[in-house]
């Protein structure tokens, strides 16, 4: 029992940091572009206890697919309504990119200078622990910009492509939300997007030749 509960303890501080490094940089950049909402309701942190939304945790620890808590903005805040909330949508995902290279990076100079301790039991478990951070991140980056309400790519997709797209959304949300939904709790989500988090995960290392 605990050699099958061990893999899912192990993600979890990458949940952790995945989650919180993404909501922060929606954060952030909504509070750049004029919007202090976010600071107001306290979502400026890196604190991953603003950010948890219980059952998106649940699905990220269970189905390796989830969400957190959506960070509240005003539109009418930025001077640029259109062009900011796009920035403000792709901000999160851009730093769990980014958060990914580093651990890519961070494991690099491990396997450079300790290898022999990598290879103990310890090492493997740190490991482990360090490749699930940056496969979380690259999971919450592709997961997001899927143009599915309430992820960042419905966001993106409503402000480029303007009121046609936003109609569209809006007539059908409930239906695509059910939809997403359903895809988690079948695992068939993983189908859709596990190609590229592999794709994408592979690719880091490979360019920076880890391994």
């Amino acid at each position: 029992m605990f050699e099958t509960l061990l893999p899912k303890l192990l993600i979890i501080p990458a949940i952790l940091i995945g989650i919180s490094i993404h909501e922060y940089g929606h954060a952030l950049a909504a509070v750049k572009l004029g919007d202090d909402t976010p600071l107001h309701q306290g979502r400026l942190s890196l604190n991953p206890i603003k950010h948890l939304d219980p059952l998106g945790f649940l699905f990220l620890l269970v189905v390796g697919f989830g969400w957190a808590k959506p960070v509240m903005i005003n539109p009418r805040n930025f001077k640029n309504p259109r062009r900011d909330d796009i920035i403000v949508s792709i901000a999160g995902v851009t730093l769990n990119f980014i958060t990914a290279i580093v651990f890519v990076l961070i494991i690099k100079f491990m396997v450079n200078n300790f290898f022999s301790f990598l290879i103990t039991d310890t090492g493997n478990v740190l490991l482990t622990m360090l490749y699930a951070v940056v496969q979380i991140n690259i999971v919450l980056m592709i997961f997001n910009l899927l143009p599915i309400p309430p992820l960042d790519g419905h966001h993106i997709a409503q402000s480029v492509g303007g009121f046609r797209v936003y109609n569209f959304f809006r007539k059908y949300e409930q239906v695509i939300r059910i939809g997403l939904i359903i895809l988690l709790v079948t695992g068939y989500i993983g189908r859709i997007i596990g190609p590229p988090v592999y794709g994408i995960t592979n690719f880091l290392f490979s360019v920076f030749n880890v391994f």
